[in-house]
């Protein structure tokens, strides 16, 4: 009986844990080129890999930045999307213009998650900078289990603490059950079993030693002034965004102009400002309308989504904007 409560006192606090809303990425380059990760502008991994899967990610988008280890290769800047509850994979690789690109690759559930191999770093999403630097700290991830039991000639209850201790972000759990048949005794047994794993990472020193601590950056402010409803975390630059427009009006056909740019905004983020220039690039009324419904979720400062109305000459194409924004809420 007492094994049954004390398994069953591990998968509760277990549960818990594993009930966080989180997610997993990888990244892996499909050629083996090296490349350091960064996400929303905090380094990841200290040392340039050609495969890493970054834990623990708490959003559905982040700004990637791919700095390769291979100078003549540069960087390149993504967006990319996550799923919570789910390890999701992208490769990075060169497309048939020679330019590297982010392809989706897979997704799965966490729990369903594959084992990871050997050659794959494993980093803990921080919002502190990894260190460059090859020095290692080991990680201590320890569970205390401490089961005591008040033996009497009929004992009533059975205690049952239970602390866990991750890299110094404790919790615990506290079980009392009644009239569980443990025997005959009259002595009072307790019995405490210490589980330590081990990993490698970049974190502080062991307390004692006083190293300054990095401090957390300032939120980035991506529109002076705006204190609205955020429709994606991070909107497309200036510089990217002069890609994509140019790339379109390139095009001689509306069509071909419009699923270009379906694309694109599929995995980006824009300014209300941008979708207007965006706009622009269409002739015909119902092209426009079409790629309105395709930015609105991916707008930043959504709560401007009302100037795009200016685009449309006719209030029925205005009334239908309308129609599809509430149909979103």
């Amino acid at each position: 009986m007492f094994k049954k409560i004390l398994t069953l006192a591990i998968i509760v606090s277990f549960g818990l844990i594993a009930n966080a809303q989180t997610a997993n990425l990888i990244l892996f380059t499909e050629n083996g080129e090296q490349f350091t990760a960064i996400l929303n502008g905090i380094k990841q991994n200290s040392k340039p890999e050609t495969n890493v899967k970054i834990t623990g990610l708490n959003a559905e988008y982040y700004k990637l930045k791919v700095i390769f280890d291979n100078q003549a290769l540069g960087e390149r800047n993504f967006n990319v999307n996550l799923a919570l509850g789910e390890e999701t994979t992208y490769s990075i690789k060169k497309n048939n213009k020679g330019e590297y690109v982010t392809r989706f690759v897979s997704n799965v559930p966490l729990d369903q998650a594959p084992s990871t191999p050997p050659t794959q770093t494993v980093v803990v999403y921080n919002t502190n900078p990894a260190a460059s630097s090859n020095s290692n700290t080991v990680v201590t991830h320890q569970q205390t289990t401490t089961t005591t039991t008040n033996g009497t000639a009929d004992p009533d209850n059975v205690n049952i603490n239970m602390g866990i201790n991750i890299d110094g972000m404790g919790g615990s759990i506290n079980l009392n059950v009644s009239g569980a048949d443990m025997g005959s005794s009259s002595s009072v047994h307790s019995a405490t079993t210490t589980t330590t794993h081990s990993s490698t990472g970049n974190h502080d020193d062991h307390a004692g030693h006083n190293h300054p601590h990095n401090p957390a950056p300032a939120p980035v402010v991506y529109l002076p002034g705006y204190n609205g409803p955020i429709g994606c975390p991070v909107p497309m630059s200036p510089n990217d965004f002069s890609d994509l427009k140019r790339t379109v009006n390139s095009k001689t056909f509306e069509d071909t102009k419009l699923t270009i740019a379906k694309q694109v905004v599929s995995s980006q983020c824009l300014l209300t400002n941008q979708v207007k220039d965006l706009l622009g690039c269409f002739t015909f009324e119902a092209n426009k309308l079409e790629m309105a419904k395709n930015c609105y979720t991916r707008t930043y400062d959504i709560g401007n989504y009302f100037k795009v109305n200016d685009l449309f000459t006719f209030e029925s194409s205005i009334e239908e904007l309308n129609e599809y924004i509430e149909s979103r809420k």
